[in-house]
């Protein structure tokens, strides 16, 4: 009996080793499923859309590959072109084959890429669940060619390749993929889709486990048996022995006794303890029966309704490579003094002051060239939120950054004030341009207003808003007068005057104490405007905003007495061309300031937090 039960457990063992080995070899079931596509078309896009490259769970895996292609027929002259409303096919001349292993592939916003698209003729691919395969539909458009898309500002992503290209993203429904070779020639004919699948085999090892314990059990019995065996073939007649003299019995307590069905002995008690053995064995082979018995042990969680958030104008991740592209670009910029350059990536009063600040610099060696766009951290992120619809234009995002320390003459950090950004993107094609930048002069240990994440984004309010204590065109108006005129101003209260650096700087009493340090051959005059600039005002929390608004600031110089001249400081004379006049000379400065304008019906005051003056403009007055 004992050689048969280690027989059953050996081939239990086999059983249980055998199955769970297939089942991670030869029973292994598939790690990755591919959907493929070769595409015959000429259009110059192709757009993966978010549902296809979600047709079954976990990254995606696209690859890409380039190859000859027919070149496409020029588009045709305006006198040329098709009625109102047609849209023809893409045409390719046959006669004129080139070869194209350029491949540019970028993902975002589903929204941002058919808006990117625009009036181009594209493919749409997307999942035909029902055959398991990709299909390619053409989208007609009246434009044959696109700009290459890589290093857009738009895109999640983006990336360039040669011949193959192959990445792996994880992105969710509304996000799609956009392919181009160069943005002249059709797009690359052939690509495929990878998801991983769960491969995973929990089965195989407790069939595993289970065999190499049952192995040992069997290897016990066949011990077992064979110590028995030689134990039976021992010696059978013995040796007879005096009968002993029978000892009389000796009284014994019913304790001794085994009482309420328990069982008397050494061998019973054996056999009692292999009771609760035999049960836990029992219990194991019904776990290993099936499945269903793991339920009750990893419960899935209870699905939750998903949270949507808005669309926003770009991510925090975006951000950072827009930001660092733009400091790249700028300081590219400063040191050739190239306008042109500059221009791409700054607009508004930010370029107006950084044009003039080249031509200064190139007649003033040691003028400095500010402020610095960093390439440093991006400290906080307050993107524009966008309608339900998600695809206007333009788009608005204010960024603070720190720039890293630098060190002094002495060797010591010396860490500069943070820099506040608006950034602007006027269309889907076109890249962030920086439109005010400028210095947080707030001390660390004030108040600060606070923001939404940038997950959700804030939306803006016009210039004449009635939603704020003072409306951003009234902040303008107003505290150009404070500047002008100090606590005569009838504005003055509006603003809270403790910590404005800007007002002590260029204030009333500043510009006092410039006409008292004039000689009294000379006489100086000033005047404040409204700047032509947009105002961008992003709500706060409390149901405020943060303001950035543009003032210029005029000031003229005139000699008082006949043959008497003034001179201009150099950087003035460098743009006014003169260094001396004896019909006086006019500098006008700009000024980009940030405030924290409190709700409506709060009777908090208006708060300076920042502000960039620079000279924008000199002349000598004829």
């Amino acid at each position: 009996m004992r050689f048969i039960a280690a027989i059953v457990f050996f081939v239990v063992a086999v059983v249980g080793v055998g199955l769970g080995v297939a089942q991670r070899t030869v029973w292994a079931p598939a790690d990755r499923v591919t959907a493929e596509l070769q595409l015959d078309t000429a259009a110059a896009v192709t757009v993966i859309d978010g549902s296809a490259l979600n047709a079954f769970d976990g990254r995606q895996t696209v690859d890409i590959v380039g190859g000859v292609v027919a070149a496409p027929i020029p588009e045709p002259e305006p006198s040329d072109t098709p009625a109102a409303g047609a849209t023809p096919e893409p045409t390719v001349d046959p006669e004129a084959a080139s070869e194209t292993d350029a491949i540019t592939a970028a993902y975002g916003r589903t929204a941002d890429v058919l808006a990117w698209v625009g009036p181009a003729a594209y493919t749409l691919v997307t999942y035909d669940a029902e055959n398991g395969e990709l299909v390619a539909e053409s989208v007609s458009g009246f434009e044959a060619t696109v700009p290459n898309p890589y290093g857009g500002d738009l895109w999640f992503g983006d990336y360039q390749g040669e011949g193959e290209l192959g990445l792996t993203v994880n992105v969710p429904d509304d996000v799609s993929l956009l392919i181009v070779s160069d943005g002249t020639l059709p797009a690359p004919q052939e690509l495929s889709i990878t998801w991983p699948l769960d491969s995973s085999t929990p089965f195989s090892t407790i069939l595993i486990l289970g065999g190499v314990g049952a192995l040992v059990v069997g290897l016990l019995f066949l011990l077992w048996a064979l110590l028995h065996m030689r134990r039976q073939r021992g010696p059978r007649r013995k040796t007879p022995k005096m009968p002993k003299v029978p000892k009389p019995s000796r009284y014994r307590p019913t304790s001794g006794r085994t009482l309420l069905g328990r069982p008397k002995g050494r061998r019973a008690a054996q056999r009692t303890a292999l009771v609760p053995v035999l049960l836990i064995g029992s219990m194991m082979l019904v776990a290993c029966t099936g499945p269903g018995s793991f339920v009750a042990a990893s419960p899935s969680p209870v699905p939750t309704d998903a949270v949507e958030t808005p669309a926003v104008a770009v991510t925090e991740n975006q951000l950072e490579r827009i930001v660092s592209r733009i400091g790249a670009t700028v300081q590219q910029a400063d040191e050739a003094r190239d306008t042109a350059l500059a221009e791409s990536r700054l607009a508004g009063p930010a370029l107006q002051l950084r044009t003039a600040s080249y031509a200064v610099k190139g007649k003033v060696a040691d003028f400095a060239i500010l402020p610095t766009i960093p390439v440093g951290d991006v400290q906080l992120t307050l993107p524009e939120r966008l309608p339900e619809e998600g695809d206007t234009w333009p788009r608005r995002v204010f960024a603070i950054v720190q720039a890293p320390p630098t060190l002094d003459d002495a060797g010591e950090e010396v860490q500069t004030p943070p820099l506040a950004l608006v950034l602007v993107q006027d269309d889907p094609r076109a890249q962030y341009r920086v439109h005010y930048a400028i210095t947080v002069t707030l001390p660390e240990d004030a108040e600060r207003p606070e923001v939404a994440p940038a997950a959700l984004g804030a939306p803006l309010l016009p210039s004449t808003t009635p939603l704020l204590s003072v409306s951003p065109e009234q902040v303008a108006i107003g505290y150009a007068d404070v500047l002008l005129r100090g606590e005569q101003s009838e504005s003055f209260d509006l603003f809270q005057a403790e910590g404005d650096t800007l007002v002590e700087q260029i204030g009333a009493a500043a510009k006092a104490a410039r006409r008292a340090a004039l000689p009294t051959t000379a006489a100086i005059t000033f005047s404040n405007a409204v700047g032509e600039a947009d105002i961008f005002s992003f709500v706060t929390n409390d149901g405020g905003a943060l303001v950035m608004l543009y003032l210029t600031e005029s000031e003229s110089v005139t000699p008082t007495e006949a043959g008497a001249a003034v001179n201009a400081p150099a950087a003035v004379a460098a743009l006014a061309g003169r260094a001396q006049s004896t019909t006086g000379i006019s500098a006008t400065y700009g000024i980009q300031i940030l405030f924290s304008v409190p709700p409506v019906g709060s009777d908090a005051q208006v708060v300076l937090l920042g502000y960039t003056q620079g000279l924008i403009a000199a002349r000598e007055i004829s």
